[in-house]
């Protein structure tokens, strides 16, 4: 197929795991207005004072422990989908990352130095939307569009939260994890400050201002991250036939004082050990590489404490990474005409 070129976009990491590389990664990712969305001076006060001078050795020591031989296990797990999609289609695909490398310009621009390229078509590898994530990710190819005067149509591929598609293969990639004895299943999605969800809502007046308002339908939810990754546990505890009283959902990687969404990861974990749970799984679809946040947060961090705090086992259910579900899903979904993928991904009518 010629005329489209295929950029797939995840968040990023480091070079290595070092203070120095680690600080220029915080620096970039922080500086975004889209993840600290204050003003520019107060935030580059914010970084500059309470983040820079401490969080990066801090951020080193965690790297350390999951750095591979290859590198970053985000950007390896990348590469390699990136690898596999492109054995299974016939145009040109390109990695990038927001922040970090494979810079974004340079993977738009190789795609773009091709003169039978005329469309683009963002792959943003988050399943839900939000400012940190989808939106800036949209707004940065965006820009480097205007930037270098090209001459192509960008199409974002919308979120695929509850697409059945997506969920049977997250189901399929946990099966083996899903079939063993376990007290409790706990969702585990990264958090975003209540400020997002209420600055994304397009009505002004829905999100977190009607009572159960993630189940009531309205628009807002096509920018609400909050009611996207319930309807993700929803869809997938109802397809995987788990009990309503054997799982949870929780956020984690909570930044700063701001009121971030609630609960906390670690506070649930801790509440389940104290009320006799053993065993625990834990699946964190807010991602579909594993990375900092899946490995060391919940593999190695919030396993020490849930077994401090009288549990034996939390084991951590891996990302979609390149499972053959997943990589069979995404060659389907990027193999279709663009004028589709609104009804592809998102029906007529569906909130």
């Amino acid at each position: 197929m010629t005329g489209r070129g295929i950029l797939l976009v995840n968040l990023g990491s480091p070079d290595s795991p070092t203070a120095p590389d680690v600080r220029q990664y915080l620096n970039e990712f922080l500086m975004d207005e889209n993840v600290i969305d204050l003003p520019w001076l107060l935030r580059r006060l914010i970084v500059s004072l309470f983040v820079l001078p401490f969080r990066p050795a801090r951020s080193a020591k965690a790297y350390q422990s999951i750095w591979t031989d290859e590198g970053s296990p985000l950007i390896c797990h990348s590469k390699r989908l990136t690898a596999k999609l492109r054995e299974q289609l016939n145009f040109p695909i390109e990695l990038a990352m927001r922040y970090g490398q494979p810079d974004m310009e340079e993977a738009i621009l190789k795609l773009t130095s091709r003169p039978d390229i005329k469309e683009v078509l963002l792959f943003p590898l988050y399943p839900h939307y939000a400012m940190s994530t989808v939106k800036t990710v949209s707004k940065r190819a965006k820009n480097i569009i205007r930037k270098n005067n090209l001459s192509v149509s960008l199409h974002i591929y919308p979120e695929f939260y509850d697409h059945d598609r997506y969920i049977q293969a997250l189901i399929e990639s946990s099966f083996s994890w899903l079939e063993q004895e376990y007290d409790h299943l706990v969702f585990s999605f990264h958090g975003v400050p209540i400020r997002h969800i209420l600055k994304d809502d397009t009505t002004g007046q829905h999100c977190l201002k009607k009572n159960n308002c993630c189940n009531k339908t309205s628009v807002a939810h096509k920018t609400c991250y909050r009611h996207q990754v319930y309807r993700t546990a929803t869809c997938f505890v109802d397809q995987a036939d788990i009990p309503v009283d054997k799982y949870t959902v929780a956020f984690q990687s909570r930044l700063g004082r701001a009121k971030w969404l609630e609960p906390n990861t670690t506070d649930v974990l801790k509440k389940l050990a104290r009320q006799g749970a053993k065993k625990v799984l834990v699946i964190c679809p807010s991602f579909v590489s594993d990375c900092l946040e899946t490995l060391e947060e919940i593999g190695i961090a919030a396993k020490q404490t849930f077994i401090e705090a009288g549990g034996e086992s939390l084991e951590l259910i891996p990302c979609l990474n390149e499972h053959p579900s997943w990589v069979k899903l995404l060659s389907y979904w990027l193999s279709q005409p663009t004028e589709t993928l609104p009804n592809l991904l998102n029906p007529p009518g569906k909130t």
